[in-house]
């Protein structure tokens, strides 16, 4: 037996614990599909949005997207800006209080 095989042998019992220690990460430490939550205040002319590279979705009359690497500040303009002023704006299930709000909405169209 070469020594790379043992050498590889020797590792496969800590490679398959790592692994399995990844496969046991609780759903509560993965971000949520829908991260970020922009709710416009009127419909919408388009349900299709890109803004700065993030692509966002139309899902339950809101435009809904993963993390991005954009402050979030940024992404509520960016959609403001697009889209109009927003009822609401949510990062990680945490809304925007009324003066963020109001701040992200001096973007919009």
């Amino acid at each position: 037996m070469s020594v790379i095989t043992r050498a590889i042998l020797a590792a496969a019992p800590a490679i398959a614990t790592g692994f399995a220690a990844l496969l046991a990460t609780p759903a509560s430490a993965q971000l949520p599909i829908n991260y970020y939550i922009a709710v416009p205040a009127a419909a919408p002319a388009s349900t299709r949005l890109i803004t700065n590279g993030t692509a966002w979705r139309w899902e339950n009359a809101a435009f809904v997207s993963s993390k991005a690497p954009q402050r979030d500040v940024i992404l509520c303009a960016a959609v403001a800006k697009r889209v109009g002023p927003l009822a609401s704006f949510s990062v990680a299930g945490k809304a925007y209080d009324a003066d963020a709000l109001a701040a992200c909405n001096n973007h919009a169209k």
